[in-house]
């Protein structure tokens, strides 16, 4: 051991120009670079983020004005801004499905459709039609209807935004969908002529408030009805559904009827425009025909219609009738004479017309299903009943559209009304 004194000092490093400092330590190349990139994109994220925000609020602003100019453009053409919004959010496609009210079989192909589930949900997702059209067939009991129907709305609502018609033919006495089903509390209210002979309209408003206000709970909220067809022939087929031989024995029971439809929050609809109640034949197997002109048809079988509109009649259906007189022998429902003339120009209807069912064979004698849509809408009708191929009706009025054989305008104008009515329901 050696007794020199600085050997048993504790060392101290004075470091030197080559020799590392752990303090002042300088970053290394690879460091920097890391640096620098985390930096950079940290920069150029924000700055993305920032153009993303930019461009989102720019689009919110965009879809704002856009809102507000549709709004007043509306307001000036005296529509609904809410209509208005809805329809312009419907695709081509879209727009033309809710011109067709149909069975539901015809979008499920199924033999008879009792529910609805995940088959009516895909079709109603490619084809949301306006309404369907339900018969006995489809109508077991009050649960199952109710959620069939609350599935079918449901399902149509999710796929366009648009409520959906829930439609049935439910006169009383020989047509009837759910009043002669043992399975169901709801009386038959009787037959139009019966009523009609009583004379008395609070008899038909009774009747009506009845067949609406079971209907409403089942969730329908369209009735095929009331008829407003004059009948002085017996033996017509629409002798025992009409209430009477005159205008004056008919007219007071067809607006009592449409005021107490609409009370029960169900749409009415008056038919058969413009009146078939002494029609030779039978629309549902042959042509149906009239010799009156156009002045007896507006002063004669016409005149209940013409009292019906001045009461607001919400929906109008036309018939097959082949008013030869007036414009040879096309059936009313596809006839431009008879819709766009008398019922739009002559009688000033601005409602919902509807055709009658297009699988009868007074309207598909007169064209095939891929012209039944295009006819129908080129005559001035709003919604097309049961075309006897739904599909091939929908493709052939879809191509006119885009083909511009029909305009998209024209479309539109019987979406407002058809829309319209929906929203005043709740449908």
């Amino acid at each position: 051991m050696s007794n020199d004194p600085a050997q048993n000092k504790p060392h101290k490093r004075t470091g030197g120009p080559n020799e590392p400092s752990t303090q002042g330590r300088l970053l290394k190349p690879k460091a920097i670079i890391v640096f620098v990139v985390i930096a950079l994109l940290s920069v150029g994220g924000f700055a993305l983020w920032r153009n993303v925000t930019e461009s989102a609020e720019q689009q919110r602003i965009a879809q704002e004005e856009q809102e507000r100019q549709r709004a007043k453009e509306a307001e000036i053409a005296g529509r609904d801004p809410k209509v208005e919004r809805l329809i312009s959010e419907l695709s081509l496609e879209q727009k033309v499905a809710q011109l067709f009210v149909v069975r539901p079989e015809a979008l499920t192909d199924v033999g008879t459709a009792v529910a609805a589930g995940d088959a009516t949900r895909e079709a109603l997702t490619k084809y949301p039609v306006g309404g369907i059209c339900y018969f006995a067939e489809n109508l077991q009991d009050p649960k199952q209807t109710q959620e069939m129907l609350r599935n079918s709305k449901n399902y149509t609502k999710d796929a366009c935004g648009i409520p959906l018609f829930t439609c049935v033919d439910e006169e009383g006495g020989t047509v009837v969908r759910v009043a002669d089903n043992s399975n169901f509390d709801a009386p038959n209210v009787g037959d139009a002529a019966d009523i009609g002979a009583t004379k008395d309209p609070e008899k038909a408003r009774d009747a009506a408030f009845t067949i609406g206000t079971y209907l409403k709970e089942l969730e329908f909220n369209v009735d095929f009805a009331p008829v407003a067809d004059i009948v002085t022939n017996e033996s017509s087929v629409m002798a025992k559904r009409s209430f009477g031989r005159t205008t004056e024995d008919v007219t007071p029971m067809v607006l009592a009827q449409l005021e107490a439809f609409t009370r029960a929050d169900v749409i009415p609809c008056v038919k058969h425009f413009p009146g078939i109640g002494d029609a030779e034949g039978d629309s549902h197997s042959e042509r149906i025909y009239s010799h009156l002109s156009s002045e007896q048809i507006l002063n004669g079988p016409a005149a209940p219609f013409k009292a019906a509109i001045e009461a607001n009649a919400p929906m109008i259906m036309v018939g097959h009738l082949s008013c030869v007189e007036v414009e040879g022998s096309l059936p009313a429902s596809l006839n431009p004479s008879i819709i766009g003339g008398m019922l739009r120009e002559q009688l000033g209807y601005k409602g919902i017309v509807i055709t009658d069912s297009l699988e009868m064979e007074a309207a598909t004698m007169a064209c095939d299903s891929s012209e039944q849509g295009v006819r129908a809408i080129q005559a001035g009708a709003d919604l097309i009943l049961m075309p006897k191929d739904f599909k091939k009706a929908y493709q052939g009025l879809l191509d006119a559209v885009k083909s511009d054989n029909i305009s998209e305008e024209r479309v539109d104008e019987s979406l407002r009304r058809i829309v319209g009515a929906k929203l005043a329901i709740g449908a």
